[in-house]
């Protein structure tokens, strides 16, 4: 158990750091600088982790980190760019399992550094993980943002009246273990999709 928890901390931080920055990092190239100008820019996770929500991540496989802050007023079409922000940080997550992949194709971490390839194959398996939770559509993960930004405006007011009830929800169906009836498959399918043309 020991050894689970350690190999799983760099993963961790690393699926966070490289999510926050993802969003922080196409905010800024869409004209929004605010991410930017509180040092959010970077993959150092002192500037993401939130220690509450990094403890629950640890224990329960459910937390959160700071979130990368956007003024959606600096984009020139607000829709789209908030679209597009809330789709980097899954995006980011992605990639980052994409290259932690192609180190693992180096055969020599298995057999000379089993430590090294075990953190490996975690990162991989938390950033997927990772990627997948918050492109569900449900408030307030990065799914929901991303339904936010395509529904009509007739419609966007039921997403505001009902978000914390999609909260409630999500929080109800990670302590009951249900959320992986809703996870699992779409996990398989995203690593089957990555591992096939890898």
């Amino acid at each position: 158990m020991i050894i689970d928890f350690l190999a799983n901390i760099p993963g961790i931080l690393l699926a966070v750091s490289v999510h926050e920055f993802g969003h922080g990092a196409v905010a800024y190239l869409l004209g929004d600088d605010t991410a930017k100008n509180e040092g959010r820019l970077t993959i150092d996770p002192i500037k993401h982790i939130d220690p509450i929500g990094f403890l629950m991540l640890i224990i329960a496989h459910f937390g959160w980190a700071k979130p990368v802050p956007v003024n959606s007023n600096n984009l020139k079409n607000k829709r789209l760019g908030m679209f597009l922000i809330s789709l980097a940080g899954p995006v980011f997550n992605i990639i980052m399992a994409i290259i932690t992949l192609h180190i693992l194709n180096f055969e020599h971490f298995y057999i000379e550094m089993y430590a090294v390839h075990r953190i490996l194959v975690n990162i991989v398996g938390i950033n997927i993980g990772f990627a997948v939770f918050n492109l569900l559509p449900i408030p307030p993960l990065d799914g929901s943002k991303i339904l936010l930004s395509i529904l009509p405006n007739k419609l966007q007011y039921y997403y505001w009246k009902y978000e914390n009830i999609g909260t409630i929800v999500l929080f109800f169906l990670v302590f009951t273990d249900k959320i992986g009836y809703i996870l699992t498959p779409i996990l398989n399918i995203v690593r089957n999709l990555i591992f096939t043309f890898i």
